[in-house]
Formats: structure tokens, C-alpha cells, sequence
């Protein structure tokens, strides 16, 4: 395979920029995905309708970090393979992906459609939105192999140096679920059922149109599937079940820190959650220069060139402090007008005004975090980085928060927060520094 997208040599700023950018627009078009479903049913089918969407949304989410950390473990992997030069490396490990997703997808796929309704049980839905929180999530897990395969191609994209083919997938995925969205719910009569149709149709269109397109242009080795070895599968599954729990810690987290929040009663809750509405994409782009990181290192650290690895983290971390500190000085000065998008009660934007103006300062550490926990993902080590991600939301984040809302009251709850993400960047540095993730030797003995 060419050489081509090799960040092993070259101009660290320069590829960093180039690279991350697509991804970053790859990351704001996935979050309007959820976006676009729920202002089209909130606004063709109401309340009710829009209710039984965010419940199996939940889900989905659930299933959706699974398939992110199988894709981190992927990134790892294959950068490392594209860093050494390995076509064969890479073809074994494609392949093993392949088939130990598909197998995934199908066998996810059928307990959740069989099983769906009682997950919705469980998750308390209240009655009069059962049957349609029912019918969208089980049209979604019929699609699921979808879902798992067109972010799986982006993955393996990135993971050899290219993130702007990926972007051609996802908007014309988006595209068409901006299309076939108020064609199936309104015009066709299909209501919450027509909804999920419009996504699955989307991603599967994105996926076929995916396969196709690298297939033709020859971008990645991919062949024929074939039975995998089991060294293979135990080295994804060694690095993707770690990385998955590493969103479910995330996600366990962030209810813990709503559990302070709701003390404090509805318009701070309100405030809170048009606040968090902001935070998912004023966040992108450190997530964003997170994967491109994690991307550029792995393929350093395939050839132990360790020097650029550290090259690769040293202008990481400025160039995401100086982006998130722009951002974050934008946000203090129109945190305001940013809330009203959302809320308009009086209370409740004044919370989540001040809630932002105190932590918008405070994004360039958590984006430290993202930076060097990336680089510490792309050796292998995602114990490590689980570790890393318990401490910064169970020992730092939720104590914190909880500590100074009661000492401040609900303006304690920014700045617990605020105070955590400052923590755990120092955190995050000194494992960077001193922690022994440089001596992962992912292929050895395979």
C-alpha cells in the first residue's frame, strides 16, 4: 500500500491542523444526527412522540459506546500496523475486525430486537410512550449492523492517515436523514416508526456507498473475510472491552454529577442541561484533536519514534489549550445567548449562564486530558486510561462537585466541576510522564 498519509515524517503543525479539521466537521454533522430526529418528531408528533425517542435514544447510546470503543482499540491497532509498514499486518487485523464485528452486530442485533421492550422496562418508560420508544428501537437494532460498519470504515480510514473521505460518508448520511426525515414521518404517515427507518436507511446507504467507494479507489486492504486467529481476537477484545468501559464510566459519571445538580431544583436543572446542550459541541473539537493525536502517535509508536511522539503531544496540548481557551473566552462573554437558544425561563438561564461563564475558562485542561489520554491510548494501554478515566470522574469530578455545591450552593457545581477538570490534567501530565504505557508492546509474540 502507498505511503501516502505517513505522519511519521513531516511537519507535526501542519498535519495536526490538515488532519483534525475534517474530523472535527465529521464530529459536528454525527451530532446533529440525534438532533435532526428529535426536531422533526418534536415538532411533526409532539411530546409524547419526542419522549419515546430520548428513552430509546438511551440505549442506543449504550450500544453506540460499545461500538466507540471497539473503534478505539481499532485505531490503535491498525495506526500502529500503517506506522511499521505492515500491509500484511494490517490486512490480518482488518480482517479480524471484520468478522469479530459482523458477528457482534448480528448477535447484538437480534437480543436487542427480541429483548427491546424489557430494556425499556427496566429503564422505567412511562406507559403512553412504550410502544413507540418500542418500535424506534427495535427498527435500530435491525440496522445495527449498519451503525457498526460505516463508523468502523471511518475508523480504519483515520487510522491510516486520511479524515476526509470519512466526512463524504457521514454527510451523506446526514443529508439523506434531513431528506427522508419529514418524508417517512409526515408525508408517508410512518410517525416514530418512519423516524427510525430515515437512520437506519441513511447509515445503510453511507455504509454500501462506504464499502464501494474505498473498495474502488483501494484505500484500505480489505479482502475477503476469513476466520481469524485467535491471537488477533484476543488482542482486539484485550483492547476494545477496556476502551468500552471507558464510556460507560463517562456516562455513569455524568448521572452521578445530575444527581447533585436536581438538589437545586428544576431551573437549575433546566439551566444545567441547555449548558451540557452547548458543552457536546463546544467540546468537538478537543475530542476531535483527541483521535488525530491518537491517530499521528500510533503510527510513531508502531516504529518506536519516540521523539516525535513527544513532538506529536507537545504541539497537541498547545494547540488544543489554544483553541479551547478561545473558545472558552467566546462562551464567558455569550454564555447568555447560548442558554436562550435552549430555555428562556428566567431562573434557569441564569443558571446555566453562570454555570458556563465558570467553566468555559476551565476547557483547556479538560482538553489536556483528551490530548495526552490519547496519546497514551494509541501504545495500548487502555486499562490504564479506564484508570485514568475512574480517577477524573469518581475520585475527582463527582466529590468536587458535590463538595462545593455544598459549600457554594448551585454555583459550587461549576465550580466543582471546573476544579476537577484542572485536577485530573495534572493527573493525566504526570502519567504521561512517568507511567510505564511506553513499554506496551502490542505484537509481540504475534
Amino acid at each position: 500500500m502507498k505511503r501516502q498519509h505517513d505522519f511519521t515524517e513531516g511537519n507535526i503543525v501542519k498535519q495536526l491542523i490538515i488532519f483534525s479539521g475534517p474530523i472535527i466537521l465529521t464530529n459536528l454533522l454525527q451530532t446533529s444526527y440525534q438532533f435532526i430526529d428529535s426536531l422533526w418528531v418534536g415538532n411533526l408528533l409532539g411530546a409524547t412522540a419526542l419522549g419515546a425517542i430520548a428513552v430509546a435514544s438511551t440505549i442506543i447510546f449504550i450500544v453506540l459506546s460499545f461500538v466507540i470503543g471497539l473503534n478505539n482499540a481499532a485505531l490503535t491497532i491498525l495506526s500502529q500496523q500503517k506506522g511499521k509498514d505492515s500491509e500484511d499486518g494490517l490486512k490480518r487485523y482488518l480482517n479480524a475486525f471484520v468478522v469479530l464485528l459482523t458477528t457482534i452486530a448480528i448477535v447484538l442485533g437480534s437480543i436487542g430486537f427480541v429483548f427491546s421492550e424489557q430494556f425499556l422496562l427496566l429503564l422505567g418508560t412511562p406507559e403512553e410512550m412504550l410502544e413507540q420508544a418500542n418500535a424506534y428501537l427495535q427498527i435500530n437494532f435491525l440496522g445495527i449492523l449498519f451503525l457498526f460498519g460505516y463508523n468502523f470504515i471511518s475508523t480504519v480510514l483515520r487510522s491510516i492517515g486520511d479524515s476526509k473521505t470519512p466526512l463524504r460518508f457521514v454527510t451523506i448520511a446526514v443529508l439523506l436523514n434531513i431528506v427522508l426525515d419529514p418524508l417517512f414521518i409526515s408525508v408517508l404517515g410512518w410517525g416514530v416508526e418512519g423516524a427510525a427507518y430515515a437512520t437506519v436507511i441513511s447509515q445503510g446507504i453511507a455504509f454500501l456507498y462506504g464499502i464501494i467507494y474505498v473498495l474502488h479507489k483501494k484505500l484500505a486492504p480489505f479482502s475477503v473475510p476469513t476466520l481469524p486467529r485467535s491471537a488477533e481476537i484476543g488482542l482486539i477484545l484485550n483492547l476494545g472491552i477496556p476502551s468500552g468501559l471507558q464510556m460507560s464510566v463517562i456516562s455513569a459519571g455524568s448521572a452521578a454529577i445530575m444527581t447533585v445538580v436536581t438538589t437545586f431544583g428544576s431551573g437549575a436543572v433546566a439551566g444545567f442541561s441547555a449548558a451540557q446542550r452547548l458543552d457536546s459541541v463546544l467540546m468537538l473539537p478537543a475530542h476531535a484533536l483527541s483521535t488525530a493525536v491518537s491517530s499521528m502517535a500510533g503510527q510513531n509508536i508502531g516504529i518506536k519514534n519516540w521523539n516525535r511522539v513527544k513532538g506529536i503531544a507537545k504541539y497537541g496540548v498547545l494547540y488544543n489549550f489554544s483553541v479551547m481557551l478561545f473558545i472558552g473566552i467566546i462562551v464567558a462573554f455569550f454564555a447568555e445567548y447560548g442558554v436562550k437558544l435552549f430555555i428562556r425561563e428566567e431562573e434557569a438561564v441564569e443558571f446555566g449562564t453562570r454555570y458556563l461563564q465558570i467553566i468555559a475558562l476551565c476547557y483547556p485542561f479538560l482538553g489536556i486530558n483528551f490530548i495526552l489520554n490519547g496519546i497514551v491510548r494509541a501504545a495500548g494501554a487502555m486499562y490504564q486510561v479506564l484508570a485514568l478515566n475512574i480517577i477524573s470522574f469518581w475520585v475527582l469530578r463527582y466529590p468536587l462537585t458535590a463538595l462545593f455545591a455544598s459549600i457554594f450552593g448551585e454555583t459550587g457545581i461549576a465550580i466543582g466541576m471546573g476544579a476537577s477538570f484542572i485536577v485530573s490534567s495534572v493527573v493525566a501530565a504526570l502519567y504521561y510522564r512517568f507511567g510505564k504505557w511506553r513499554k506496551k508492546d502490542l505484537f509481540r509474540g504475534r
